[in-house]
């Protein structure tokens, strides 16, 4: 069975940074797509950044330059760096693993495995 547990959310003003962790367990990493999704409440999830198994980033227009997706697989823990954080992007932060194919990797429902989110907000 394979699990994501998140880490590393909090309160940070607009402007800071904070660094999410993600560690997989019961699983390889390096077989993986990985992504983050959030989601407000109320609304629907939405993907905000994602690393495929065979290397690549995809990111969205409202999170690439601000937000940084990583990985160590010897580590078995993907990461998420956002920075210049804004009000809007308050929201739970997931982490999600899957295999499926790279046309699909960007889609919020696209997920073999959630972890139980962490808690991002930011304040004005």
């Amino acid at each position: 069975q394979v699990q994501l547990v998140e880490s590393g959310g909090g309160l940070v003003q607009a402007g800071g940074s904070l660094k999410l962790s993600c560690l997989v367990s019961g699983g390889y990493i390096g077989v993986y797509h990985m992504k983050w999704i959030r989601q407000v409440p109320g609304k629907e999830r939405e993907f905000v950044a994602g690393h495929s198994s065979q290397g690549g980033y995809y990111y969205t227009d409202s999170t690439i330059g601000r937000f940084d997706i990583s990985r160590d697989n010897a580590k078995n823990t993907a990461y998420l760096e956002v920075n210049t954080l804004k009000p809007e992007d308050t929201a739970v932060y997931y982490c999600a693993a899957d295999t499926g194919p790279i046309r699909s990797i960007m889609d919020p429902g696209a997920v073999e495995y959630w972890g139980q989110g962490t808690q991002v907000t930011v304040s004005s």
